[in-house]
């Protein structure tokens, strides 16, 4: 599902923006940028795990501390070991003594402190709130758009099995006689019982009846999921339409009459618009 979120909090830490974007994913494809720390960086993915499941989400983060400099704390420590090094390889190549911007820019001399990492997580924390607030009111707008555009789909998929199901009664003489034609044909001097007998093992295992009761049955299911207060339910509607699909195309497997592949056809063409816009629901 799409959507976009913005939020903006201000803490001891400075101001903090947050940015959220998502696209349309099976499944959930978290990306986190600008986390200050890996702290920071796992408050925001725990956060958006909480109310996002499905979707490819990018989170931007951006702290602005004003001028401040408690973001960039200088180690005395680090930073005399870094010269040490430094002196001692320049004069091991003959190259000019290092300056202090060569010791600056050695990693670990320069870096952000544990206390600022924290006072970030009160404002990230209302910031991403915000963002996903909004990011989630955009998905769910568009959720309740493809909600009933699938349940209007789901009503021509009902009439669809049940046109399915009424073809597969009528099927059963049909099939029938063209077994007793092919037998009669392939068959001499069988006894009539016995040949009645064939016929009728052939049509009970073309028999769809079992596959039409849960196809029915996964039908209600579907509806009643889109039915329900909203909740993640893309998932579920994957597996329903899977199994609804895996029927459908068993009952044109084993009753195949002009009337019911066509019917088969109709259904298969319905579950494919519908597992496409399933795929966007989260």
């Amino acid at each position: 599902m799409t959507g976009f979120g913005h939020g903006v909090a201000d803490g001891v830490g400075g101001r903090v923006s947050v940015e959220i974007r998502s696209v349309n994913h099976r499944f959930l494809d978290l990306k986190l940028r600008g986390a200050p720390s890996a702290a920071i960086e796992d408050l925001m993915g725990a956060k958006v795990r909480e109310r996002v499941e499905r979707g490819s989400v990018t989170v931007g983060l951006r702290v602005d501390r004003g001028g401040s400099s408690a973001g960039a704390q200088l180690d005395p420590a680090a930073a005399r070991r870094a010269y040490d090094e430094l002196l001692a390889l320049t004069a091991a190549l003959n190259l000019p003594r290092p300056t202090l911007a060569d010791v600056l820019k050695v990693p670990g001399v320069i870096a952000e402190g544990a206390a600022d990492s924290a006072d970030l997580v009160e404002p990230t924390t209302r910031a991403l709130g915000l963002a996903l607030d909004e990011l989630c009111a955009h998905r769910a707008a568009e959720g309740q758009a493809l909600v009933a555009d699938l349940t209007v789909r789901v009503a021509t998929l009902r009439g669809l099995v049940d046109g399915l199901s009424a073809a597969a009664v009528e099927a059963a003489p049909i099939i029938a006689a063209r077994l007793r034609e092919r037998l009669d044909k392939l068959v001499t001097g069988i006894a009539p019982e016995r040949l009645a007998q064939e016929v009728a093992m052939l049509v009970d295992r073309a028999d769809v009846t079992e596959e039409m009761v849960r196809a029915r049955t996964h039908v209600d299911a579907i509806a009643a999921a889109l039915a329900a207060p909203p909740a993640a339910v893309g998932r579920r509607l994957d597996f329903l339409l899977q199994e609804l699909g895996r029927e459908v195309n068993t009952t044109g497997a084993k009753s195949a009459t002009a009337a019911i592949s066509s019917q088969v056809v109709q259904a298969k063409a319905e579950l494919e618009k519908m597992r496409e816009q399933v795929q966007n629901l989260e």
